[in-house]
């Protein structure tokens, strides 16, 4: 039996960041490279959103249409390794049965990430969903610029805290309880 020293019991320990980690998720210095990095992959979103809303095959009269359609083709690359058959099994059991509502989601879905990451507003939600569109796309077998904006959108949600400084999660976040405060430069 392993004794414990009274006076540790109950106590916390805490690793520090590195100064560089630190710099790149916790000061608004790093947040012209969030900035950036938002940018791209909110226009990314947003026209790939905006095409599929303005499509019929996705929200107008033949919605569900394209849908089907790729993940007709997702289980094609099943037998080849291409797609796990887990998923398999999610796309023809949930997916397929239910194409006009994903596909409603997944072209509104696309547009309101993209809108909130270009306006940085909840900056780390949008970059969380548009990983999960991202993972969605990989799993079915669509490589693409989906391995990018997923790495970027990791990055993004790793530095929510300043990746919106830019933005309206400037004025949004502290309202939702964001603890940030100033800091006093120490002058060497």
């Amino acid at each position: 039996m392993v004794k414990m020293d009274k006076a540790k019991v109950g106590t916390e320990i805490v690793v520090e960041e590195n100064p560089i980690s630190r710099w790149l998720f916790s000061n608004t210095t790093s947040a012209w490279i969030w900035l950036i990095l938002r940018l791209y992959l909110g226009y990314s979103w947003l026209t790939a959103g905006w095409g599929k809303v303005t499509s019929d095959a996705w929200t107008g009269e033949n919605a569900g249409a394209a849908v089907k359609g790729f993940m007709q083709g997702a289980l094609a690359l099943v037998e080849e390794g291409h797609v796990p058959t887990w998923y398999a099994w999610f796309l023809e059991s949930v997916v397929i049965p239910n194409a006009v509502p994903f596909s409603y989601m997944v072209a509104w879905g696309e547009l309101l990430v993209g809108l909130g990451l270009i306006v940085g507003l909840l900056t780390g939600i949008a970059a969380f969903f548009g990983a999960v569109m991202n993972m969605s796309f990989l799993l079915a077998g669509t490589v693409s610029t989906n391995p990018m904006m997923f790495l970027i959108a990791m990055a993004i949600m790793m530095a929510w805290k300043v990746a919106g400084w830019y933005g309206l999660d400037r004025w949004a976040l502290p309202k939702l309880g964001t603890p940030w405060k100033e800091r006093e430069k120490k002058l060497t």
